[in-house]
């Protein structure tokens, strides 16, 4: 397993461990990857939409030499503030950095001189550089956009908003563990509920397009293939680092018919990233635990099933033609993709109506029956308006 960049290089280029990459976290990293990703196939499927007429131009007012508003001043100088606080500290304490980087980054403590001159100097250069554009008459024009060109704010949006709603239903899976640490849970790099990620990010997005009034209906279906291939970089973040996502216990022997690599068919994640597990001979680094037994790996079955999927709704999303049915496609794929998985996967299960389930299997299915009910909906709305057409009744 790849904990952080440093065990990646280590295995390619033969660099040490636990180096400066090592602040580089590979679940980060591809969490990263995965955000991006979705945003570049968003954006493509936004701007086919606009070509077709589906969304109205925004006219937005575009004001020239108007100069640096306050809040523009006001926030960089903030940027300086953090930046001129938390460098001299991150310099004077790297190790403890390399261990951990939330003790050090996530406090009040740092060199506060150097943070107010920071603040002055961001703040101060801001409003020079205001200074420098303004015009005498500041000119007003009026620029036609499309949600395409709204991209980075959506983006933006959807990463926060997901990621405080997958920790909100992590801490609501495990109570007794925040309770315990309120502060570790909420703030480290692990436990992530997927779906509180889409739950989250889908009310921020929502109520974002709603005050921007953007038909969310035609944004639902360029969105759908987005979600899914990035659901599955995503989960490659889970299986690299180790971040305990994995199945339960698989101690049948490869079979001989089995022609995919042996760690496909079950793993002991050695150097996982929570430290699970049983400490390895010899190993001296950071990261030293493999699983006593090995396990399903779970993540990256979800991974190749999310890109399966990707490529189905990829390739039906011009053959569609009713809108809001490429998105209740997606809802049943994943909804029934995390049933099955769950089958296999380690977590926790709660007594429901005299059924052991998990909070990702009554999640999925609430999923699969709202896509079910939006696809027979859709198709029966649309039927009936051929058979208006068709018979020339109103």
């Amino acid at each position: 397993m790849y904990p952080d960049l440093s065990y990646i290089f280590h295995d390619l280029f033969g660099t040490p461990v636990d180096g400066g990459l090592s602040l580089i976290k590979t679940f980060g990293l591809l969490l990263v990857t995965a955000i991006l990703t979705a945003a570049y196939f968003l954006n493509k499927e936004l701007k086919r939409k606009a070509k077709e007429g589906l969304f109205d131009p925004m006219p937005v007012k575009i004001i020239e030499g108007k100069g640096a508003s306050r809040g523009e001043v006001i926030s960089n100088a903030i940027w300086g503030l953090v930046l001129g606080l938390k460098i001299p500290h991150v310099i004077t304490n790297y190790d403890e950095m390399l261990q951990e980087p939330s003790g050090v980054l996530l406090t009040l403590q740092g060199n506060w001189g150097l943070a107010i001159v920071g603040a002055l100097i961001f703040g101060g250069f801001t409003y020079w550089q205001g200074q420098r554009r303004k015009l005498p008459k500041p000119k007003e024009t009026i620029k036609n956009t499309y949600p395409n060109d709204l991209i980075g704010p959506i983006t933006i949006i959807a990463a926060v908003s997901g990621v405080v709603g997958a920790k909100v239903f992590a801490i609501i899976e495990d109570l007794p563990a925040f309770f315990a640490d309120p502060a570790g849970m909420f703030f480290s790099g692990s436990g992530l509920a997927i779906y509180g990620g889409l739950i989250g990010g889908f009310l921020g997005v929502g109520y974002y397009l709603r005050r921007k009034n953007i038909p969310m209906i035609h944004v639902l279906d360029a969105v759908a293939p987005a979600l899914i291939i990035a659901y599955g970089v995503g989960r490659l973040g889970c299986h690299f680092s180790g971040d305990g996502d994995w199945g339960i216990a698989h101690l049948a022997a490869v079979p001989d018919w089995w022609f995919l690599p042996d760690w496909l068919w079950s793993w002991d994640y050695p150097r996982n990233v929570i430290n699970e597990g049983v400490l390895m001979e010899g190993c001296t680094n950071r990261y030293c635990h493999r699983l006593a037994e090995p396990v399903y790996p779970t993540a990256f079955y979800e991974t190749m099933m999310a890109f399966a999927i990707f490529g189905l709704l990829w390739f039906l999303r011009k053959r569609i033609s009713i809108p809001g049915m490429l998105f209740f496609i997606y809802l049943m794929f994943n909804g029934f993709e995390r049933f099955w998985i769950e089958k296999i996967r380690v977590n926790i299960k709660y007594d429901f109506a005299g059924m052991q389930v998990t909070q990702a299997e009554i999640i999925s299915v609430i999923l699969f029956l709202i896509g079910v009910a939006g696809v027979v909906i859709l198709w029966q709305r649309n039927s009936g308006k051929k058979e208006e057409i068709d018979t020339g009744t109103k």
